[in-house]
């Protein structure tokens, strides 16, 4: 195999599958990228075998053929490299990767044949399309409501449905609960809630744009996604996800609006006196104002206030910090509103005006 191609335009591409790989063992196949030279394009190909990882670049292909590089080293190299044109080409045993114009610097990389590569899963059920923006919404607005404790392993990931003609997405830790819910295509098959892990959303996330649709596929046990020139699949958290409806308070006795900016510096200015085991907060709630405070600790403590739309009876609410300012920064709009009935009731926080997105958290003790 020898093909030439540009550093840049390659190098975009294996750092998504180096991002992939979890195996850092340098004799191991799972920390290789497989890479394939065929009619005038490189495949790239990469797993860490719950996730893979497929795409395809332009390139000036000399010799077709394939094989596989350890990943860590190919990226180093490619991300190092001087010039903007890169030479690969391969011996039984060896890569060699060198400028196309200069003898130096030259790389021997150690390879591992492409027969070993694991073989990648195909889709048996049809694919759907929606907006790449909504999807990217989608995790962007509950990503970080999703569990760490690996003992609830159902919760490590967010629950992904078809409810009538929306598509949902769920994902709580059992202290808080984030929801978004976007109209779904008529065309789109009704299909069961599965439970996505976070990695691959993460790595759309980081990897996708606002243009253009993305397609969907799901099956049984695994999640196929593609857009632009990229194919990721995954497999899917197996599981009973809970009954997310039930969290949802139907009716809220209070209700306060808050700029969100306003209400972030003062989250900002406590959080330099937060207990750092609890993250306990309170909000003071009173007719036009929030007192924002922190709980006494032997660092000290610290009280602030911000202006809001409020005209109902004082109470005082203790919150997990992160759990309210997480939902803030997340949050575009320049007014949020914060509905609740009773200091130990769940609080759930809105844009202003409503959209498809809501967060639901649950106070802590005074």
């Amino acid at each position: 195999m020898k093909f030439t191609c540009n550093k840049e335009v390659l190098l975009k591409e294996i750092s998504i599958a180096q991002e992939i790989i979890a195996s850092k063992n340098a004799i191991s196949i799972l920390s290789n990228i497989f890479i394939e030279a065929k009619d005038k394009n490189l495949i790239i190909k990469s797993t860490d075998m719950k996730v893979f990882f497929k795409t395809k670049v332009p390139v000036n292909v000399i010799e077709e053929g394939s094989t596989t590089v350890y990943g860590d080293k190919f990226f180093g190299i490619v991300s190092t490299f001087p010039y903007d044109e890169i030479e690969f080409s391969q011996n039984d045993v060896t890569a060699v990767i060198k400028p196309t114009t200069q003898k130096k610097p030259e790389y021997k990389l150690k390879i591992i044949a492409s027969e070993k590569y694991p073989e990648f899963p195909v889709s048996s059920s049809s694919f759907f399309e929606m907006p790449i923006k909504d999807f990217r919404e989608m995790i962007q607005q509950s990503i970080f409501a999703v569990s760490d404790d690996e003992t609830r392993y159902f919760l490590n990931g967010s629950y992904f449905e078809k409810e009538g003609e929306k598509i949902n997405m769920v994902a709580t830790d059992g202290r808080r609960l984030a929801f978004v819910g976007k109209t779904a295509d008529k065309k789109i098959n009704d299909f069961s809630g599965i439970i996505i892990p976070p990695k691959i959303l993460n790595i759309i996330l980081k990897r996708s744009g606002d243009e253009g649709l993305i397609s969907i596929s799901v099956n049984d046990k695994s999640m196929f996604i593609n857009f632009a020139s990229y194919q990721f699949s995954t497999i899917l958290i197996e599981g009973n996800f809970p009954n997310y409806k039930k969290v949802i308070p139907e009716m809220q006795e209070f209700s306060l609006s808050v700029k969100r900016e306003e209400m972030l510096g003062a989250l900002r200015r406590v959080s330099l006196m937060v207990e750092k085991k609890s993250h306990r907060i309170f909000l003071g709630i009173a007719p036009g104002r929030i007192a924002v405070s922190s709980e006494e600790s032997e660092i000290g403590t610290v009280d602030d206030e911000i202006p809001c739309k409020y005209d109902g009876k004082e109470m005082t609410i203790a919150l997990n910090f992160r759990y309210l300012e997480e939902p803030f920064k997340t949050m575009t709009e320049d007014e949020i509103q914060i509905l609740f009935t009773q200091v130990q009731k769940a609080i759930t926080i809105k844009p202003v005006p409503e959209k498809d997105y809501l967060h639901v958290v649950m106070p802590m003790q005074t």
